[in-house]
Order: C-alpha cells, then sequence, then structure tokens
C-alpha cells in the first residue's frame, strides 16, 4: 500500500481503535476519558483523511479499499463496548453491525470488480447520527464519572435519550439497508453468484 498522508491516518485509526478499547474497558474515570480523547482524534483522522484525499487528488486503490474498514472497525467496536458496559440494547448493536458488515463486504467487492456503488442520502444521515451518538454516550459516560455519579440510563428505560438516539440509529440503519438493497440489487446478485458459484 502506498503510504499517501490519507493512507497514513488510516493505518492511524486502525492502531488507535485497540487503544480506545483497553481504556474504556479500564474502571477509572481517567482511563475512560482518555479513551474518549483517543476515539475523538481517531474519528478526526476518518473527517481529515477524506477532505485531504479529495482536496489534492490523493486517492489510491488501497486507501478505497481500508478507509471504510477502518471506519466501521472503530465505530463497531465502540458500539459493542457500549452495548458490554450496559449503556445501549445489544441488539441495536448487532443489527447496525450486520448491515454495516454486509454492506461493507459488497462495497469492497465493488470496488474489486470496478463497479459503481449508489450511497442513499439516508445512509448519510445514518453515518453521521451514529457518530454523534457514540459522542455524546462517551460525553455521557464522562459526566457520570465525573459530575454526576448517582445517574444512571438504563437501557431498559426506553424514553432515555441515548436510547432514543440509538433507536433513531437502528431505525435508520434498517431503512437505509433496505434501500441500498433495493438500489444495488443487481450488485449483490452479482457478488452472491461469484461466491456461492450459484
Amino acid at each position: 500500500m502506498r503510504l499517501t498522508i490519507p493512507n497514513q491516518l488510516t493505518i492511524l485509526r486502525i492502531l488507535l481503535t485497540p487503544v480506545f478499547l483497553i481504556l474504556i474497558f479500564q474502571d477509572s474515570p481517567p482511563h475512560q476519558l482518555l479513551a474518549s480523547f483517543v476515539f475523538t482524534i481517531a474519528a478526526l483522522t476518518d473527517w481529515y483523511d477524506g477532505w485531504y484525499a479529495r482536496k489534492f487528488g490523493v486517492i489510491s486503490r488501497a486507501g478505497q479499499f481500508m478507509d471504510p474498514l477502518a471506519d466501521k472497525v472503530l465505530v463497531i467496536s465502540a458500539l459493542i463496548t457500549f452495548a458490554l458496559l450496559g449503556v445501549v440494547h445489544s441488539w441495536m448493536v448487532w443489527v447496525i453491525i450486520i448491515r454495516d458488515t454486509l454492506i461493507t463486504i459488497n462495497r469492497i467487492f465493488a470496488l474489486y470488480i470496478g463497479k459503481p456503488i449508489i450511497t442513499h442520502v439516508i445512509a448519510k444521515w445514518k453515518t453521521a447520527l451514529q457518530m454523534i451518538t457514540i459522542f455524546i454516550i462517551l460525553i455521557y459516560i464522562n459526566l457520570k464519572n465525573y459530575l454526576f455519579p448517582n445517574t444512571d440510563f438504563s437501557p431498559t428505560d426506553l424514553f432515555n435519550p441515548i436510547n432514543i438516539l440509538m433507536l433513531t440509529v437502528t431505525l435508520l440503519t434498517i431503512i437505509s439497508g433496505l434501500i441500498y438493497i433495493r438500489e444495488n440489487r443487481e450488485l449483490l446478485l452479482f457478488m452472491f453468484r461469484r461466491f456461492f458459484r450459484l
């Protein structure tokens, strides 16, 4: 892989993900605060490498392959962490994981065969709200650690702010997944036929 600046930032994002996981699982407010900063830096690399690649035309096939993969690894790792910490419902996380994994595999396959991918605006809304929700959960964890230790947004309460955000993200995930299947059905069928030799 050619180590352009966007590719270096993508590699950095991948390396920061296990650092985030190690820190967030420490039963210590300072560690979890540091984990939040690590996640923020990783998320900023995602924004910056995309901006840099578009502005200076530094787009490589390896970068097109690695960038979305690094994004999904970071986001899915955070969501699984929140489920394990009891902040969000596991079933919501599984819906997001299954949808994002299947579509990421299909995007990589499309890149491999040189086929265009159609991305609906709802998918972009889903991605943006997903990232906003993760940051809000990290803020909640740190506020709980330092300022409101007796505050607890239990996943069993469907109407707490975090659950409302996660329900919205999950709904957008399902809707955008169905739209993706409809608009890219020929590519999906071709991929399944190729994989299973139908």
